[in-house]
């Protein structure tokens, strides 16, 4: 099949606007906290709606294997744009939950989608490439979300600063102190284009190979009757629930115990946080070619338990420091635990991808526990739930005895010499 490359470019403009819809709460809970005066559990709720709804991933699967992929990815979009544009117009507590699980809902059925199609569109030979890019993309667009939020509320903020036309757009939609959802509004505009410039294409057709179908739901059944499917499926949960725990949290912790300003601390923190995540990818792509996966989990999970101890309860500059250096030490959680797990199982590959991403859920758990844990202890102790869901990892790290090792250099030099 003839390579569509524009399709390419297309799938990753649809990952940035997916990174910044999803992981910009880490910047907005001070303010929406502040807008709406919800404690921190009511708070931690919303973005837990986001989650619920990825965690929806078998029977969204399913769908993409009945239908094609530019009705499922129009109508993942419009889910999208519905959600983010009802919330700038209309923001309550009420409708951020609402809008932030039709958000999900819609981004998760477009991430059924746009992975086997960039398989199809750039080539088999360079998926793994492509893939990556994905990843790196995502990862960047997470760590700009932050610096477009300083920008705009900034502008919105003090009349004094020069106003370019979108700030004077901005300024006549956005609700009267409420500047930090000036950010839905672009949002809307971003999801909305990528609407129509999908509905303007043509997408080759989409099949599925093995590993991207979930299966038959008997499938799933069978195998969640598999003790290593729940190690891994909890693994997955932790993940998620560690990497919410921390970036959802970062701007709220710096505000409370050292003052910092919420816009400060999302220009520097929260942005850092997914900055060092990005790097945090890219060495482990490098460390993987030279020790075993599992080795590289136990150490850079042991770093991020003692990095987080020590910027939860240390100084000010090892809290702006720390906190972000958390997304470098657990950037290697996803990729690992997942390629360990699929690893571990002779068959059934695509359920079992299914059931380990519906681990997604682990965020919707554990943002509001660190919420309700902040309310009644205080949130550096709300955040010490993270330590568990660390901790879990550093056993899967210890306990993992998968069917197929990574092909690192030194054991391709073992299988030569013994050849």
């Amino acid at each position: 099949m003839k390579h569509n490359y524009f399709v390419v470019v297309l799938i990753m403009l649809i990952f940035v606007t997916i990174s910044f819809v999803t992981n910009i709460w880490g910047s907005l809970i001070p303010d929406v906290q502040a807008s709406f005066s919800l404690s921190l559990a009511l708070v931690g709720f919303i973005p837990t709606f986001l989650f619920l709804a990825y965690g929806l991933s078998i029977p969204v699967g399913m769908l993409a294997e009945r239908f094609s992929a530019k009705p499922m990815l129009v109508a993942a979009l419009l889910c999208g744009f519905l959600g983010c544009f009802l919330f700038a117009l209309k923001p309550s507590y009420a409708m951020a939950l609402f809008s932030l699980f039709a958000i999900g809902i819609g981004f998760s059925m477009a991430q059924v989608v746009i992975n086997p199609l960039l398989r199809v569109s750039g080539g088999e030979e360079h998926y793994a490439f492509f893939g990556n890019l994905a990843q790196l993309v995502f990862a960047v667009g997470s760590a700009a979300s932050p610096q477009l939020y300083a920008y705009l509320t900034t502008h919105l903020k003090d009349p004094a600063l020069p106003r370019n036309f979108v700030i004077k757009m901005l300024d006549k939609v956005v609700t009267p102190g409420m500047s930090w959802i000036s950010l839905y509004w672009v949002f809307s505009a971003m999801v909305l284009l990528m609407i129509l410039l999908i509905s303007a294409v043509r997408l080759p057709p989409l099949k599925l190979n093995e590993t991207e179908k979930v299966g038959s739901l008997d499938t799933v059944r069978c195998l969640f009757t598999k003790p290593v499917v729940w190690i891994f499926f909890v693994g997955i949960f932790c993940y998620v629930a560690t990497e919410q725990g921390v970036s959802n949290w970062i701007s709220t912790f710096l505000q409370q115990y050292h003052h910092v300003d919420p816009t400060r601390a999302a220009q520097v923190s929260v942005s850092g946080f997914w900055g060092a995540m990005t790097v945090g990818c890219g060495v482990n792509l490098v460390l993987l070619k030279l020790f075993d996966c599992r080795k590289i989990l136990l150490v850079f999970m042991s770093c991020g338990l003692v990095t987080l101890l020590l910027s939860l309860f240390g100084s000010i500059n090892m809290a702006l420091y720390g906190l972000p250096l958390m997304g470098f030490w657990i950037s290697v959680g996803w990729p690992l635990v997942f390629s360990l797990a699929l690893n571990s199982l002779h068959e059934h590959h695509g359920s079992f991808a299914g059931i380990l991403c519906t681990g997604i859920i682990g965020g919707a758990v554990m943002i509001p526990l660190v919420g309700r844990l902040g309310d009644l202890f205080g949130l550096r102790f709300g955040m010490l739930a993270v330590c568990a869901t660390i901790g879990y990892l550093v056993f899967i790290a210890l306990w993992a005895k998968p069917l197929i090792n990574n092909a690192t250099i030194g054991s391709r030099k073992k299988a030569v010499e013994a050849s």
